[in-house]
């Protein structure tokens, strides 16, 4: 029996990304590295074993966590409810070349890719993703199973509510104590959006400056 398992719960393009990072991020690490797929036909991808997630669920071994690598962040949040339903722990993997510098609060569940950024004074919910080269600076409030793609900038005073998601190359302009710049909850912004407003809930907004496709 092995001591602990660790599982990436996805084995496509997210997932083969985020696992290399076990290896190699900040955390000591120590256990047997797995994808849990319940969709994929290979047995392994990359040469690490590829498991349902029952038969996940049901490995023996002492302690097993999970790291979900899905960037859709209403699915992402199905499956950690499924997971902390079965009592399994959450993992957050954190590239060696991540920065975070002062007063940053993150929840269980993060993914911060190579050259990603926290400043000072941030407070992000669970199963935040931050993908490559992107960045949060100050006085920023990020809610849960937000996914920023790769090349985020996400300026200060900027309040992003659960589940949105903010497309390669974003730009959010900073807001102000007084009036922060708001995406609502399940927002979309695309790719290489500069959004200079507050976005909605449920809707989608692109361009430069950024205007509304789909409202909710």
């Amino acid at each position: 029996m092995v001591s602990t398992s660790y599982g990436i719960y996805g084995a496509s393009g997210c997932g083969r990304g985020v696992m290399p990072l076990l290896g190699s991020s900040t955390q000591e690490f120590d256990g047997e590295r797995l994808f849990i797929d319940d969709g994929c036909a290979l047995e392994s991808v990359n040469d690490f074993p590829v498991l349902t997630y029952h038969d996940f669920l049901n490995r023996p071994s002492i302690s097993k966590f999970v790291t979900i690598a899905i960037a859709d962040g209403q699915v992402r949040r199905r499956l950690a409810e499924r997971c902390a339903k079965d009592g399994l722990r959450f993992h957050s993997v954190v590239a060696r070349e991540h920065v975070r510098m002062v007063d940053c609060e993150v929840k269980e569940g993060a993914i911060f890719s190579p050259y990603t950024t926290l400043t000072s004074n941030i407070r992000i919910g669970r199963h935040f993703h931050c993908n490559l080269y992107s960045y949060v600076e100050h006085d920023c409030i990020i809610g849960d199973y937000v996914t920023f793609a790769p090349g985020v900038k996400c300026n200060g005073n900027v309040h992003i509510g659960d589940q949105a998601y903010i497309g390669a190359g974003a730009v959010l302009k900073q807001g102000t104590p007084e009036k922060p710049l708001i995406i609502g909850p399940r927002a979309v912004v695309g790719m290489g959006a500069v959004v200079t407003k507050d976005v909605p809930a449920d809707s989608v907004v692109a361009g430069n400056p950024a205007r509304l496709l789909k409202e909710n």
